[in-house]
């Protein structure tokens, strides 16, 4: 009789059960510092690739471990190499090592609204209220809400209810995701008085507007567009006259002057121009965390800090202490990228280009232009310094541990080192291996 052959093993029944591959002991450490459903949902994810074929059996352990995210929250670390120094949808500035440090003291519990010498309720915020008045001394008074937007809307809660803002039709933006600064102002309950053209707005046109119902006149910093040409804006100066307050909305958080951007607002000369509140966003050239700072005349400032709607838009401990570490605190990430050295840029991008190319990856040193971004500095452009990959590696990096975001121009992988910090090249490397590896 002719044998049979002998039943082919069932590679399926070698996967190890879950809760065996669970008290692998690094999925076990991991369980107590990032939860045990993350580390399941891993090493579910990592049985399936198994049962699929992806995988060997018996490396289920090894790829759950390597999928487990860094912390226990659903964002994930990702390298800003596009170029665009505050990338809204990276999150706008990174904090700096101090913020950092400072938003981890300030997770647990924290003096934030309580006096240690004597065991009473104190203001809360009150180091970084100091902290922005230091730094603006043209400023009587300083608020801190949520966000630029917030700022805005909390100024005209608070001092045009039922009122008339004037403001040029220039100066309508959509400020990004289809908000727009008319439909923002409207929801707060005041009246838009518009004034002028799109391109041409006089001293004279808010005069002629300004009256008994005026709460204040609004003046908006077109961040994100520019306008060219036959063109005229009244200045801050120009209105500060006119009897009632003048609002500026600088939006991307400069407190003093720029050199390496003219064209961009500050808080401090809008001030000193006689404006007597300007609201910024934190998160911008500022290079703090996400908030809306209101500085400004201390009547003024007392109106909003004391309206209801303040303690809706009031921010946490930890944005609090990020902001303080912000301005007390060493050149942040965004100051760093705004000012780097256009030559040991270039030098960056052909040490890596040289040691990618000596393990066979297509890679060159060219050149690149950089821009501000988040609404701030448009048509500025930065001299920057890139490695050009070919262009298949884009979605590649962005899958990757850590993430690499670049951008495609010319059907290449451009990798603008610009936002990316010196110390992180050699991960940006490692990165570009794991890539070309696949």
């Amino acid at each position: 009789m002719e044998s049979q052959p002998a039943p082919v093993e069932d590679e399926r029944r070698r996967i190890a059960r879950t809760d065996v591959v669970m008290a692998d002991p690094r999925l076990a450490e991991a369980a107590g510092r990032l939860g045990h459903g993350l580390v399941k949902a891993a090493v579910v994810t990592a049985q399936r690739r198994a049962r699929t074929g992806e995988i060997p059996p018996a490396a289920v352990a090894d790829a759950a471990v390597e999928a487990l995210p860094v912390t226990a929250s659903g964002l994930r670390p990702v390298v800003n190499a596009t170029g665009v120094l505050l990338h809204t949808n990276l999150g706008r500035a990174p904090l700096s090592a101090a913020a950092q440090d400072a938003v981890r003291v300030a997770s647990g519990a924290t003096d934030v609204e309580l006096d240690l010498e004597t065991g009473t309720r104190a203001r809360r915020g009150r180091s970084v209220l100091a902290a922005l008045l230091e730094r603006v001394p043209a400023a009587e008074a300083a608020h801190v809400v949520n966000n630029g937007a917030a700022a805005l809307v909390l100024a005209a809660t608070a001092l045009a209810a039922g009122k008339e803002i004037v403001i040029g039709r220039g100066e309508m933006v959509e400020i990004g995701d289809g908000f727009r600064i008319p439909e923002l102002l409207a929801a707060t309950g005041a009246r838009l008085r518009e004034v002028g053209t799109t391109n041409r707005t006089t001293p004279d046109d808010y005069a002629a507007a300004v009256g008994p119902e005026t709460g204040f006149i609004l003046k908006v910093h077109p961040s994100n567009f520019q306008v060219t040409g036959f063109t005229r804006e009244a200045e801050v100066a120009e209105l500060a006259g006119l009897g009632v307050p003048v609002v500026a909305d600088i939006g991307s958080g400069l407190l003093a002057p720029e050199p390496l951007l003219p064209d961009e607002p500050d808080a401090a000369t809008r001030l000193a121009a006689g404006a007597g509140l300007v609201t910024a966003s934190g998160d911008k050239l500022l290079g703090g965390p996400q908030c809306g700072i209101v500085l400004g005349r201390e009547d003024l400032v007392r109106r909003l800090a004391r309206h209801p709607l303040a303690r809706a838009l009031r921010v946490d401990k930890m944005t609090l202490a990020a902001l303080e570490a912000t301005l007390r605190g060493p050149h942040t990430p965004t100051h760093e990228a705004l000012h780097a050295d256009v030559a040991v840029l270039r030098e960056r991008a052909e040490r890596l280009a040289d040691r990618l190319r000596a393990d066979g990856v297509d890679a060159r040193a060219v050149g690149s232009d950089a821009a501000v971004g988040g609404g701030g500095a448009p048509g500025v452009v930065l001299p920057s310094a890139a490695v050009s990959l070919p262009e298949p590696y884009a979605a590649r990096l962005r899958q990757g541990v850590p993430a690499v975001m670049g951008r495609v121009e010319d059907g290449r992988c451009l990798l603008d080192l610009r936002a990316v910090p010196a110390e992180q090249d050699a991960a940006v490397a490692r990165a570009v291996r794991a890539a070309g590896g696949r």
